[in-house]
């Protein structure tokens, strides 16, 4: 942790000068911001995320928090001797897997960032998809990615058909900060499993969103050579498909990332989450942080 006690009340105040003018600038406004990886288990920079988040809120900003929990739900699959299985980086997700996905999503790591943002002096409040009928969601058409003529069978793996998101915005209207487990339901009342970055993509757009942050554990998208790339078209993004550069699970990821950039949301973060405090140095300071991603 950087130590700040020497630094004068003079220069405090001028540090804090210098973000009113994106206070000034993104007042009002929603950001959407997907919390994984190294943010969500390291107990210093889990301290960091809410401090961030509820600082955001308290200066006028909307943070929506929408979270993954891949690690915690592996761990748990385990004690129940399953072992995780995935295609073109999703989960495949069998009735008990579903199972092990609620409990863990909707409960234990959701309840864990509730109480990290109200211990941090804010009002923050879980819900899944199934809460205010928020995400409808149907059995998710996986086409392998080399043969178009193969569909993948990935269990109870949801598609998003569409995002209500009156709860959302109420709970804004009321000073919450939302926090969305990426659960959702179908037609039947089946629940489904669906990615994250899916999620959260989807919701800034429908929001709206000024920004949609997506922390990582890697300092953004790298190429071949591992080095990064701090901004990105759309036509770029399709290259690094097509050679293999962007694989795995960056491939829904980035695929979000692009379609919000293209429905609207004025712009889309990849940013590493190990660094302390980097959704502040982020959206409020003119330091840029992993890579950026433009519609054109």
């Amino acid at each position: 942790m950087t130590d700040v006690t020497n630094i004068s009340p003079r220069d405090k105040a001028e540090i804090l000068a210098q973000a009113l003018p994106y206070i000034r600038k993104f007042h009002g406004k929603t950001m959407v911001i997907k919390y994984g990886g190294n943010a969500m288990t390291d107990p210093a920079l889990q301290a960091d995320f809410a401090e961030d988040v509820v600082l955001l809120k308290l200066v006028g900003i909307n943070p929506v928090v929408v979270h993954g929990g891949g690690p915690q739900i592996e761990t748990a699959l385990k004690r129940l001797g399953k072992k995780g299985e995935f295609i073109q980086g999703m989960r495949v997700t069998d009735a008990e897997t579903m199972e092990v996905v609620e409990w863990v999503l909707a409960g234990e790591v959701q309840q864990d960032i509730v109480g990290l943002l109200n211990q941090a002096g804010g009002k923050a409040v879980g819900l899944t998809g199934r809460d205010g009928g928020m995400i409808r969601a149907q059995k998710l058409q996986m086409v392998d990615s080399s043969d178009p003529a193969k569909v993948h069978d990935m269990g109870q793996v949801g598609d998003i058909v569409s995002i209500d998101p009156s709860v959302v915005k109420a709970l804004q209207d009321d000073a919450f900060i939302p926090v969305i487990s990426p659960i959702g339901f179908g037609e039947n009342n089946e629940s489904y499993n669906i990615n994250a970055d899916v999620v959260a993509a989807k919701l800034a757009t429908v929001l709206q969103a000024e920004k949609l942050m997506m922390l990582t554990n890697i300092s953004g998208v790298l190429d071949k050579a591992g080095n990064l790339l701090t901004d990105l078209s759309a036509r770029q993004i399709d290259e690094l498909f097509l050679d293999g550069t962007i694989s795995g699970g960056m491939l829904p990821k980035i695929s979000g990332a692009l379609d919000a950039a293209k429905s609207g949301v004025n712009a889309v973060h990849i940013i590493d989450g190990r660094v302390p405090h980097v959704l502040l140095l982020e959206i409020l300071t003119d330091q840029a942080f992993g890579t950026m991603i433009r519609s054109h």
